[in-house]
């Protein structure tokens, strides 16, 4: 099996972020440092920082209401809450797409790398949809600007069109098919907006709405709806 299936097959990561923590150093194989395109077998010991990792046998999904104020990451030494305060252990449970620590609403959690691995690939143009308020009225210049893509300076990227629709006089829902860092503050930001509230209502198929939960509870996904994620994606 190549190297970075491997190491995504353990659930830490997909293959693009496999391929980084080859890159860095983070990964021996039998003691040596490997190359990206290295194959392994079940006899390897691969160890990501000296820790032996194994693919994992039986794998979790959930569906995870972030509140606001909670970060995503696992090893923020200045976080008071992370997302697996609330999960209950990190082990090797990853996320599929973060939110900011402002922003709320739902993640997908899995230590199913391969899942993570196609939900995040942008060129699938998975749907996630967001409601979103901010400091100024709408008009219909600052959604057709939107929905038509909007030029990032501090990225150097032209974000693709997307759906969006007004829902009152400073809110709107949207739906993005990519995934650029803070992309929604940024966008209004460069059209003179200041997001003050944003949640993320749906990936995909799985919507808050259908699950019923409230901010830090979490839920397993039932087989059919893994299935469905996986037909989805096309794995």
């Amino acid at each position: 099996m190549r190297l970075n299936k491997y190491i995504s097959s353990c659930g830490i990561c997909s293959r693009r972020e496999a391929d980084k923590l080859i890159a860095s150093g983070r990964i021996t194989v039998n003691g040596l440092f490997p190359m990206a395109g290295d194959d392994v077998s079940e006899t390897d010991v691969v160890c990501l920082d000296g820790k032996s990792i194994r693919p994992v046998e039986k794998l979790t999904y959930l569906a995870y209401y972030k509140p606001v104020g909670t970060v995503c990451t696992k090893d923020d030494p200045h976080a008071k809450r992370t997302i697996y305060d609330d999960i209950g252990s990190s082990g090797s449970l990853s996320y599929a797409g973060r939110l900011d620590k402002d922003s709320e609403g739902l993640l997908i959690i899995t230590d199913d790398g391969k899942l993570i691995d196609a939900i995040m690939r942008g060129r699938n143009a998975h749907e996630k949809e967001y409601v979103v308020t901010i400091d100024k009225k709408i008009d219909k210049s600052f959604l057709s600007h939107m929905a038509n893509g909007v030029y990032l300076k501090d990225l150097d990227r032209t974000t693709r069109p997307c759906k969006i629709w007004a829902t009152s006089d400073n809110s709107f829902h949207i739906i993005l098919t990519q995934g650029l860092n803070r992309q929604i503050r940024r966008m209004c930001s460069e059209l003179g907006a200041t997001v003050s509230k944003l949640k993320r209502i749906r990936v995909m198929t799985i919507s808050l709405d259908d699950l019923d939960l409230k901010p830090g509870e979490f839920v397993s996904l039932s087989d059919e709806v893994v299935k469905k994620l996986y037909q989805e994606t096309g794995i």
